[in-house]
């Protein structure tokens, strides 16, 4: 090979060298570009506003359920969650998108059916895409709105991403999601609030714009109202930091609008243990339900008591039955994967409680199960 040859095919590698760089550096800046937060206290339009009012005395009932954007069947992972089995096994998930088309519209299906079947009052669903690639361009949003007829509602975006190709085998793609939130009862104002978030870059990218949505219910007869609160916080939080500043903000929501006399609410997924108060160590409560794994680690470290809360609040999270949230590490498997309880409602104490129960659907179409609570404004 003469050196005229060599210095070509040297000149050619450092090319696609170069260009592969810019490539790569073009990408990064695109990404960085397109990042943006939602500003805190951004008004909510309500659709479909009812007219009926709330009122002291009657019995409603409210389901919250993470609705894992359709695409958590039985079978699927995420290729977030990291697993270690109780022989020490490394376990990790790999999709990032739903398994195809059809499986995310028959999750989405089936928790419509669910939703239809619990017949409550008031809805907190979180991880509703409306136009995104890994449920296949599906509005979720619309699909709900649709289906459960009847209902005020209110959207509050928490996930909107640049066009993400990763993970590589399985790229995320374009992401619009957050919480919607549906009443059969009248709102009269509702407003999103942003949580802080992690300013790490990559891991922002995968953890974007978190944020609670605050929504006002005028209560018939009274000035006071009924405030509903649709909470999703932050998970992959190593060492708690953000949660912990999450709930200090949640607090202060919470505690100023129980100082005007509201009756408030406040469930979803909060991404914390909330049955801990039902043991006598955290341990005991992390380990409740049979698995064939040990405790993961993100969990460790947000464990919510009620002595944590707002004065006059308490956490309502049963122990009992099923528990609302699977490892998706792995597929399912009774008994095998690991199961705790993250998802409830924290209530101030001029509510009554009447019951609070975890819907068992066996994990069919969401890496969740939604809860459910009945109760009534003293």
């Amino acid at each position: 090979m003469t050196k005229k040859v060599v210095k070509n095919i040297a000149l050619a590698l450092a090319s696609v060298i170069i260009l592969a760089i810019l490539v790569l550096v073009g990408y990064v800046i695109y990404v960085a570009v397109q990042y943006y937060r939602i500003d805190d206290g951004t008004s909510l339009t309500t659709a479909n506003n009812q007219s009926v009012n709330v009122a002291t005395g009657s019995e409603y009932s409210i389901v919250s359920y993470n609705v894992g954007f359709g695409a958590y069947s039985p079978e699927y992972t995420f290729f977030m969650d990291e697993g270690v089995m109780l022989d020490g096994t490394l376990t990790c998930g790999k999709n990032a998108k739903g398994l195809n088309k059809a499986d995310v519209e028959k999750n989405l299906l089936g928790q419509v059916a669910t939703l239809s079947e619990l017949n409550a009052d008031f809805c907190l669903l979180q991880e509703a895409d409306e136009n995104s690639h890994r449920s296949y361009n599906i509005n979720m949003v619309e699909r709900f709105s649709q289906e459960l007829s009847g209902y005020s509602s209110t959207y509050a975006v928490n996930f909107h991403t640049a066009n993400l190709f990763y993970p590589f085998n399985d790229p995320i793609g374009i992401i619009n999601s957050g919480i919607l939130t549906l009443s059969r009862f009248n709102i009269s104002g509702a407003v999103r609030r942003s949580f802080p978030v992690t300013t790490n870059f990559i891991d922002k990218l995968f953890d974007l714009d978190r944020c609670f949505s605050v929504h006002y219910l005028p209560v018939e007869g009274s000035s006071k109202n009924l405030v509903l609160i649709n909470v999703h916080m932050s998970a992959y939080d190593e060492g708690g930091k953000i949660r912990a500043q999450q709930l200090e903000m949640l607090n202060s929501a919470l505690s100023a609008e129980y100082a005007l006399g509201n009756y408030v609410i406040a469930g979803g997924d909060f991404n914390h243990c909330l049955i801990a108060d039902h043991f006598e160590s955290a341990e005991k409560a992390l380990s409740h339900y049979p698995t064939g794994q040990r405790i993961p680690e993100w969990v460790k470290g947000s464990i919510l008591h009620g002595g944590e809360l707002a004065s006059g609040f308490k956490v309502v999270a049963s122990k009992d039955g099923a528990a609302t949230c699977r490892g998706a590490d792995m597929p399912y498997e009774k008994g095998v994967n690991y199961e705790t309880v993250i998802d409830g409602f924290i209530v101030s104490d001029n509510i009554e409680v009447k019951s609070e129960e975890t819907i068992d659907t066996a994990y069919a179409y969401s890496d969740h199960n939604p809860v459910k609570m009945t109760f009534k404004l003293k």
